[in-house]
C-alpha cells in the first residue's frame, strides 16, 4: 500500500460493526486447507454492525489495530479475500484484530469512508483510518500490509503468540481455529516441531490417521525424534494396538469371572486409554504390577512407561500414575 493514504481524512461520528475471519501467515506454495468441521470465530475476528462499530473499531484501535473488511454476500473477490485475509490475521498472533461489515445490511460506514468499491480493506489506529486495499490481493501481499500496519517483529515472538493462540483455541475447545493457526504457522516455517505435533494431533483425533502420518514424515530428520513428535507417535501407534483388541466388555467378564486374569486386564487397560480414560488404564496396569511385578517379562510397567511417552510427562494421569508405580516399586 502506498504512504499515501486516501483513507485518511477525519472519521464520522456514525459507529459500526465488522465481521472478521482470519488465519496464519501466507506461503509462496498453496497449501490444502485442513478442515476438521465448524468451528466459532476466533477471539481476533467478529462481524460488526453500524450501531457496535464505534466500539468494535474506533475504540478498539485505540488499543490494536484493527482491520476492517468491507464485503457483501454477492461479491466474488470478496469471497477469494476473506479466508486469506482471517488467515493472515490469526497468524499475526494478536498484533491486528479483524472486523467484518456486511455492506448490504450496514452501508451507511462504507459511505463514509467513500469506498467505490468491495472488498475493501481498511486499518484503524487510534480511532482513525490509517491505510488500506482495495480488492483481492495475494496471500504475501495480506502479510505484507499486516506487518506494516502491526509490526513486523522478528519471526520468532510472532510464531510463539501464533503457537499460543492455537494452543488457547484448542483449549476452548475450537478446533478448527487451532488447525487453521497450525496449517498458516506450516505454511511459513514449516520445520515448526509445535506445529507439526499440534495439528498432526487434531488430524489424528478427528480420524485423519493417514494426513497425521504425512505431516509426521515431513519433520526435518534431525527433529524427528522431538518429545513431541515422539508422544504423537506413541498415541497413534496405542490406539492402533487397541483398536484390534474388540468389546471392552469381554475383558471386564473376564475380570470379574477371574480378576487374576492379567491379560484381561492388561487388554481392558488398553482398550481404556484408547477411549480416554487414562486414570483408569494406569490404574488397571499398576494393579498388575502390585499382583505380579514380573508378569510377561514387566509387560504391565513396560506399557505403563508407553502411557506416559503418549501422556506427556506433565500430564495430571503421568504425574499422578508415576507417583503410585514408584510407591509400588520402592516400597
Amino acid at each position: 500500500m502506498s504512504d499515501n493514504n486516501q483513507f485518511g481524512g477525519p472519521f464520522g461520528s456514525s459507529g459500526g460493526q465488522y465481521s472478521t475471519t482470519v488465519q496464519y501467515g501466507g506461503a509462496e506454495a498453496p497449501r490444502a486447507k485442513v478442515v476438521l468441521g465448524d468451528a466459532p470465530p476466533a477471539a481476533v475476528i467478529k462481524d460488526t454492525t453500524t450501531a457496535a462499530f464505534a466500539a468494535d473499531v474506533i475504540q478498539e484501535s485505540r488499543r490494536q489495530p484493527v482491520l476492517v473488511d468491507f464485503w457483501a454476500p454477492w461479491c466474488g473477490p470478496c469471497k477469494q479475500l476473506t479466508p486469506q485475509l482471517e488467515k493472515a490475521v490469526k497468524a499475526a498472533g494478536g498484533k491486528v484484530k479483524l472486523v467484518k461489515m456486511n455492506i448490504d445490511d450496514h452501508p451507511s460506514i462504507a459511505g463514509q469512508l467513500g469506498i467505490q468499491s468491495i472488498p475493501a480493506v481498511i486499518a484503524f489506529k487510534d480511532g482513525q483510518p490509517v491505510d488500506g486495499f482495495m480488492g483481492a490481493i495475494p496471500e504475501s501481499q495480506i502479510n505484507e500490509f499486516i506487518n506494516k500496519v502491526g509490526g513486523k517483529g522478528n519471526g520468532a515472538p510472532q510464531v510463539a503468540d501464533a503457537l499460543a493462540a492455537a494452543a488457547e483455541a484448542r483449549t476452548a475447545g475450537d478446533a478448527q481455529t487451532a488447525a487453521d493457526i497450525y496449517d498458516a504457522i506450516l505454511a511459513q516455517a514449516p520445520d515448526t516441531i509445535e506445529a507439526i505435533a499440534g495439528l498432526g494431533d487434531l488430524l489424528f483425533e478427528a480420524g485423519d490417521i493417514e494426513g497425521a502420518e504425512s505431516l509426521l514424515a515431513t519433520a526435518p530428520e534431525a527433529k524427528k525424534d522431538a518429545p513431541a513428535l515422539a508422544a504423537l507417535r506413541a498415541k497413534m501407534a496405542l490406539a492402533a494396538q487397541a483398536a484390534s483388541l474388540g468389546n471392552p466388555a469381554e475383558f471386564e467378564r473376564r475380570l470379574a469371572d477371574n480378576p487374576g486374569d492379567h491379560q484381561a486386564r492388561f487388554d481392558l487397560a488398553m482398550i481404556q486409554n484408547a477411549h480416554g480414560d487414562r486414570t483408569a488404564a494406569a490404574d488397571n496396569l499398576l494393579a498388575i504390577i502390585k499382583a505380579d511385578r514380573g508378569w510377561n517379562d514387566d509387560g504391565a510397567k513396560t506399557q505403563l512407561l508407553q502411557f506416559f511417552e503418549a501422556w506427556g510427562m506433565t500430564d495430571e494421569a503421568t504425574l499422578a500414575a508415576r507417583r503410585k508405580l514408584s510407591s509400588l516399586l520402592f516400597s
